[in-house]
């Protein structure tokens, strides 16, 4: 299992500024879950920075965390920093290259760009994680997060399915180019490191799941995503907004069955993935949101995980049986009845 904390410094909504810190504060209260940053905005910080924070959190959890990167989410973010957004891409991917070089060596790394500089620079610890801490990109609006997970070798975490703001790439085109461009870099992308994000919420009935995020998630789309940070919104009424994304296979809100079938349409859409994430967006409340969670852990998870397949193999071959099963029982008690009474005669 595996938990993502991003980075977002404004706006007002999402408020962990560092989510090496929350990370810090998770790992003492777990013990096997590994946590990951989801995600660092690199244009933000000095590579080596990041490097040596990640390279800490890395023994402190005794290899439990993984580096989740992207170009950073919030245009405002980028403003306050004096950022270029049409940059942060590039300056992402440049300071990837970096972090991972000084992740894999120990031969002094001097590099000059225009926004920052290394001169001989030599992690002191090494990766506890080895032979490097794993790397996830952020793939959200465009193919820009797979391509920089190509040239790398890293892993995915595409955030937003199936869509960019450009045209509409599918799944399937989208790890096409993750592929085509590591190929021409010498690497190599694998599908079980690549995780599926989407927002779920499951019930015992869709009626129960549906009027318990009705109004927060009305709330995030029309609040956060349109009135702050002027992203489209739905074209129908606040209160229609949860049917009109339901219905586009956008969230996944209803029974664990309705949530096992979505999962299986992404597993055709994409052509294989190795992870699916649960988007924690706070929609219901807390109560609710638990029972969500525990109805995934029940009945969901272990119908991807293979957990149950020994289970439905073995009830399958004892119930295309069950006639000369129950047969046989019914002559094992005669014989044990006639075998009692005939001795007391």
């Amino acid at each position: 299992d595996e938990a993502y904390i991003g980075e977002h410094h404004s706006a007002g909504w999402e408020t962990i500024g560092s989510p090496e810190v929350f990370m810090a504060t998770a790992a003492e209260r777990t013990r096997r879950i590994k946590l990951g940053t989801g995600v660092i905005s690199l244009p933000y910080h000095h590579p080596y920075m990041v490097a040596h924070r990640m390279v800490l959190l890395d023994h402190l959890t005794r290899g439990r965390v993984i580096l989740g990167v992207g170009p950073g989410a919030l245009a405002s973010d980028a403003l306050m920093f004096g950022i270029d957004p049409e940059r942060q891409r590039e300056m992402m991917d440049e300071s990837l290259g970096v972090i991972c070089r000084l992740f894999e060596s120990t031969d002094p790394l001097t590099v000059k760009s225009d926004w920052f500089e290394l001169n001989e620079a030599v992690l002191q610890l090494r990766p506890y994680q080895q032979p490097s801490i794993p790397v996830a990109v952020a793939s959200v609006q465009s193919p820009a997060g797979v391509v920089v997970a190509g040239k790398h070798g890293a892993g995915v975490l595409s955030l937003s399915i199936p869509r960019d703001t450009v045209r509409q790439t599918s799944l399937q085109e989208l790890w096409s180019i993750g592929e085509e461009t590591a190929e021409k870099h010498g690497k190599a992308l694998r599908r079980e490191d690549w995780s599926l994000v989407v927002s779920v919420h499951i019930a015992e009935s869709r009626k129960e799941a549906m009027d318990d995020i009705r109004v927060g998630s009305a709330r995030e789309l029309t609040e956060y995503f349109g009135g702050t940070l002027g992203h489209p919104t739905p074209p129908v009424p606040q209160d229609q907004i949860a049917d009109f994304m339901v219905e586009r296979n956008q969230w996944f809100v209803g029974t664990p069955d309705d949530c096992i079938a979505g999962i299986e349409r992404l597993q055709e859409m994409s052509g294989g993935f190795g992870g699916f994430m649960i988007r924690v967006s706070d929609w219901a409340t807390r109560e609710r949101t638990l029972h969500s969670y525990e109805l995934f852990a029940r009945y969901v998870m272990p119908r991807f995980q293979g957990s149950l397949a020994g289970i439905h193999v073995s009830n399958q071959w004892a119930s295309l049986r069950k006639e000369a099963l129950q047969a046989n029982r019914i002559a094992g008690l005669k014989r044990a009845d006639e075998s009692y009474y005939g001795e007391r005669k």
